[in-house]
């Protein structure tokens, strides 16, 4: 499903040139549910944002089902993120003034469904977070837990095969986060390939397999 060959990614700030990621080679199966830990500043954000397609390695190949992203126009990478990933953020990201029934309907609205058909499969989506009577609320008069709920909807709509969440509890307060982590385990046991990004050691050891990173680099034993 996801495989990194010795992605490297680098950005200049000013005259430094900062190496985020060196030589990251890594693999997830289809299915396979992962924890990304590691310090502040190990290179986790910049995996994850590798992973999801929100950016590009500087070297080296990312192969998303045998397919390298990396010969990919920004349109076509734009495509295969719309339908291959679906991305949870911390900071969950909605658009306060819309309702959570059209937060959750725009990946489809950029894929080209019809307004009516964007709308089933969003009721549907909140249906399956425990969000539905919801639905016409503005999703900035929500709580931190029903927005990441509604965050979770919102990636999930379109059925990718792919779920990445970097510190989807990070925000939220401990028997919330707790519900939220099993919210997304239960969508990997129906299937959904899933990377979660945590500091916390109790959601790395839940995911099972833990991919540790320190100082840009994978540690012994995470590739695989």
């Amino acid at each position: 499903m996801i495989r990194l060959v010795d992605a490297t990614r680098s950005y200049r700030v000013g005259p430094t040139v900062v190496e985020a990621l060196r030589g990251i080679s890594l693999t997830v199966a289809a299915g396979e549910r992962v924890a990304v830990m590691g310090t502040s500043g190990s290179g986790k954000t910049t995996l994850v944002h590798l992973l999801a397609l929100l950016d590009r390695p500087t070297s080296g190949s990312y192969l998303l089902d045998g397919r390298d992203v990396a010969a990919l126009s920004d349109d076509e990478l734009s495509v295969l993120r719309n339908r291959e990933i679906g991305m949870v953020f911390q900071g969950f990201n909605l658009i306060p003034q819309r309702t959570c029934l059209e937060n959750v309907a725009l990946p489809l609205i950029y894929r080209g469904a019809t307004r009516a058909q964007a709308h089933t499969a969003a009721h549907a989506a909140l249906r399956r977070v425990g969000m539905a009577e919801r639905a016409t609320s503005r999703s900035g008069s929500l709580s931190g837990g029903q927005q990441q709920r509604v965050a979770i909807a919102r990636a999930i709509v379109g059925a990718p095969p792919v779920l990445v969440a970097d510190e989807p509890t990070g925000a939220l307060d401990r028997r919330t986060g707790l519900e939220i982590l099993d919210l997304l385990l239960g969508l990997n046991e129906e299937g959904t390939t899933l990377v979660v990004v945590t500091h916390d050691p109790e959601i790395g050891a839940r995911c099972g397999r833990i991919v540790e990173l320190h100082d840009g680099r994978l540690a012994a034993g995470s590739a695989h």
